[in-house]
C-alpha cells in the first residue's frame, strides 16, 4: 500500500532536511567504506608476504627439528623445560568504529635459553630459536587475518546501509518532495484563480451598484 502523503508546507519542510540528512549519511557511509577498504587492502598485501614467509619459516623450523632429532634422539627433555608462553597480550584500535586487533608480545632474548646447556646442542638451539620465529609471525598473522576478517565484514555492512540510502530512502524522499511541491503549488494555482474571479465578481458588482446609482 502507497504511503499516503499529506501536502503541507510543514510536510515539505520536514521531507527536505531528512533528505538532507539521508544525503549527509551517504556521504559518511561512503567516506567509511573507501576507508575501511584502504586498510583492509593494506592488510591483505601484508596477509600474502606473511603467509609466504611463514611457510618457510615452518619449513625451516621442522628441518633444523628433524637435525636435531637425528643427531641427539628424541629431545623430549629439552621440550618439556621450554615454559608455556605468558607474555602476550590483545588489545584494540578503532578503525572508523571497528575495532580490530593488536597483538602485544614481548621479544625474547635470543641470548636466554629456557634449557641447561647439559644434553643439548647448537642444532636444539638453532631449532628453537627458529620456532620462536615462528610463533612471533604466528602471532602476527593472527592479528592480520583478524583484522582482514573485521574489516571485510564492516565494509559489508556499510555497503549495504550506503546502498539503502543511495536507491531506497534519498528516492523515496525526493519523490515526496515532489508530490508534496507539485500539490502546493496546484493549491496555489487554484487559489490564485479563485482570488482572480472574487476580485472580478467584487468590481462587477461594485460597478453595477454604482449604475444602479445612477
Amino acid at each position: 500500500m502507497a504511503k499516503q502523503i499529506v501536502a503541507t508546507k510543514g510536510n515539505l519542510i520536514r521531507a527536505r532536511k531528512s533528505l538532507s540528512l539521508a544525503k549527509n549519511g551517504y556521504s559518511l557511509m561512503d567516506r567509511k567504506r573507501n576507508i575501511l577498504i584502504r586498510e583492509m587492502m593494506t592488510l591483505v598485501d601484508q596477509v600474502k608476504l606473511l603467509r609466504d614467509e611463514i611457510t618457510d619459516a615452518y619449513k625451516e623450523g621442522y628441518f633444523l627439528l628433524q637435525q636435531a632429532n637425528l643427531s641427539y634422539g628424541m629431545i623430549r627433555n629439552v621440550v618439556d623445560q621450554v615454559p608455556v608462553e605468558t607474555n602476550v597480550h590483545l588489545t584494540y584500535r578503532s578503525v572508523m568504529g571497528v575495532e580490530v586487533p593488536s597483538v602485544i608480545y614481548e621479544k625474547q632474548d635470543s641470548k636466554k635459553l629456557p634449557y641447561g646447556l647439559h644434553g643439548t646442542s647448537s642444532k636444539i638451539d638453532e631449532a628453537y630459536l627458529q620456532f620462536q620465529k615462528v610463533k612471533e609471525l604466528t602471532m602476527v598473522l593472527a592479528q592480520v587475518d583478524n583484522s582482514v576478517y573485521r574489516l571485510a565484514n564492516a565494509i559489508a555492512k556499510t555497503q549495504k546501509r550506503a546502498n539503502a540510502l543511495k536507491n531506497i530512502v534519498i528516492p523515496n524522499f525526493e519523490h515526496e518532495i515532489r508530490v508534496i511541491s507539485d500539490s502546493l503549488e496546484e493549491k496555489e494555482r487554484e487559489e490564485f484563480s479563485r482570488m482572480k474571479v472574487i476580485k472580478a465578481q467584487k468590481e462587477q458588482a461594485l460597478k453595477q451598484e454604482v449604475a444602479n446609482g445612477d
